[in-house]
Order: structure tokens, then C-alpha cells, then sequence
């Protein structure tokens, strides 16, 4: 049986993005997550694109989650970044909107993840 591999983008449920706003921070997340894991751990990049880059999108009620899964995900040497806002449209400047993390193995991203709920 093969490892598969996911990335994770976590949103947060207090915010109340329209749909357009937060499919482009889910999209900011993505992509400099899959950037950074190519550059840090190409072989995890490989092989997660390879098997059709999936991903997941879930959610937490505010962002003091973000930080305490960003330090699980890094303690298992899995890429983690926090988007925050620019601030151009629909929130304050300096909002933290999504943390990405991944892409990973699933069964060592599901130790960070696993037991949030979809969006």
C-alpha cells in the first residue's frame, strides 16, 4: 500500500469571508506552501503532485488555533504558513486569514489536522 499525501488549508469560522475572499486565501495558502515544500522537501512535493495535489479545507473558530496547530505541524517537520491579509478589500490589513500546511503524508498530517471539521 502506498503513503498518500494531502495538503491542508485551515480556515477560520469567525471571519465570515465571502466565498470569493476565501478561495483566494485558501489559494495564497496553497500555493506557497506547495512552493516552500518543493524548495524544503521536494521528495513530499513529488509525490503529493504525482497523486493530483489533494487538499483539504477545514475550519477552527478563531485564530489562536492557528499557532498551536502551526507548532504540531512544525514539530513533525511539516511546512506551515499563516496568510494575513493585505487588507485591499473586505478585512483590516494585518488580518490573519488561513494557515496552510503541507502537503505531508496524510497519516502524519492527520496527527495536526485530523480531527478538525470540513468547511
Amino acid at each position: 500500500m502506498s503513503i498518500e499525501y494531502k495538503m491542508v488549508i485551515v480556515t477560520r469560522s469567525d471571519l465570515n469571508l465571502s466565498p470569493g475572499k476565501l478561495a483566494a486565501q485558501v489559494a495564497h495558502a496553497a500555493v506557497i506552501c506547495a512552493l516552500d515544500t518543493k524548495k524544503k522537501n521536494s521528495k513530499w512535493f513529488n509525490k503529493w503532485q504525482n497523486e493530483g495535489g489533494k487538499k483539504a479545507v477545514v475550519k477552527v473558530e478563531s485564530e489562536k488555533k492557528f499557532y498551536i496547530l502551526k507548532e504540531k505541524a512544525e514539530k513533525l517537520k511539516i511546512i506551515a504558513h499563516i496568510i494575513t491579509d493585505a487588507g485591499h478589500t473586505e478585512i483590516p490589513e494585518g488580518t490573519i486569514t488561513v494557515l496552510g500546511i503541507g502537503p505531508a503524508p496524510n497519516n502524519i498530517i492527520d496527527k495536526v489536522t485530523g480531527d478538525l471539521s470540513i468547511l
